[in-house]
């Protein structure tokens, strides 16, 4: 079968012809249909992602297909059912094999390319803003970045959760996605985050992709007893957080790692997974896919995502 491959870090990944393999007792094997693509699968290229296994390692973090086979030990899952991963890795692939509690079943009237894109950032939206951050209707979330695909998820879902949002993003196409997504209020990113933010009376909770000086802006325009979520740092700059000013504000700052749960919580995560998947099977949240391109183009998927010329997510198919 074929599989898009990191041979090495800091090399480019490979498309590669590669041995199926059998599952293990509490594993389920997929016939995989499509994949969604991740911030985080440029820095599992370069070895600097926090749970990056040492190659080779075929890449996708997330993806959708049908049931092949099941293990042993397994329950609730059946060759046939079509079903959506959070794989962590091994998406980037015609088949492949998951622990069965990374799975949820799809909506019968899902696209395939759809569930795909919903996991990791509709997955982590619900899960910090609803579990962790406990929006309420009426407060004001700040979204960063938030044309990208964790951000303009995060619009998407805290518009959902009744609250006013305002997207932060660069350029008047990315905005107008934004708005269209559910943001109330607009910023460029070219315009004085921490000024705009205070003019509209300030943030209860910040959704923060971006990390550096944006984090820092976005920290300052926070009301007291706000929440920070500091969801990633695609610029590169890893923040360092004052903790006196923590003090004056009465802020909280919330860390949230996804595949974390499946440890310690995992009932939080399937829920995440589950709800969102519904709300997307009634029409609720609609995932903006920006291009969709096959296993043989993946790396201009991932450059896309490297130059920032995507708005929320890419998607690879594989047939």
């Amino acid at each position: 079968m074929r599989a898009y491959q990191v041979s090495r870090f800091n090399a480019p990944p490979e498309l590669c012809d590669i041995t199926r393999s059998a599952p293990g007792p509490e594993q389920i094997a997929v016939e995989i249909r499509a994949c969604a693509l991740n911030f985080a699968d440029l820095l599992l290229i370069k070895g600097t992602y926090q749970e990056t296994p040492e190659p080779p390692f075929t890449l996708g973090m997330e993806l959708a297909g049908v049931v092949s086979e099941v293990g042993d030990k397994v329950d609730g899952f059946a060759p046939g059912d079509r079903v959506a991963v959070y794989s962590g890795q091994g998406g980037l692939a015609e088949h492949g094999v998951f622990e069965a509690a990374r799975a949820v079943r799809m909506p019968d009237t899902m696209r395939f390319e759809d569930a795909a894109a919903m996991l990791v950032a509709y997955g982590t939206g619900h899960l910090s803003l609803a579990h962790r951050a406990c929006l309420q209707p009426g407060e004001t979330l700040l979204v960063t970045g938030a044309a990208g695909g964790v951000g303009l998820t995060a619009v998407e879902i805290g518009a959902k959760l009744g609250a006013r949002v305002i997207a932060q993003a660069r350029g008047a196409e990315k905005l107008e996605i934004a708005r269209k997504a559910g943001a109330a209020h607009l910023i460029d990113a070219s315009e004085d985050l921490r000024e705009r933010v205070l003019e509209l009376g300030g943030a209860d909770v910040v959704y923060e992709a971006i990390g550096g000086d944006v984090f820092r802006a976005a920290f300052r325009a926070t009301r007291p007893e706000g929440r920070i979520l500091p969801i990633g740092f695609a610029g590169g700059d890893v923040p360092q957080i004052p903790a006196n000013h923590l003090l004056v504000k009465n802020l909280t700052v919330i860390g949230v790692n996804l595949g974390a749960y499946l440890s310690f919580n995992p009932t939080a995560l399937r829920y995440s997974f589950a709800e969102v998947l519904r709300w997307c099977e009634v029409g609720e949240l609609t995932p903006h896919i920006s291009h969709m391109l096959p296993l043989e183009r993946a790396a201009e998927g991932l450059q896309l995502l490297k130059e920032r010329k995507s708005t929320g997510k890419v998607v690879i198919t594989m047939t």
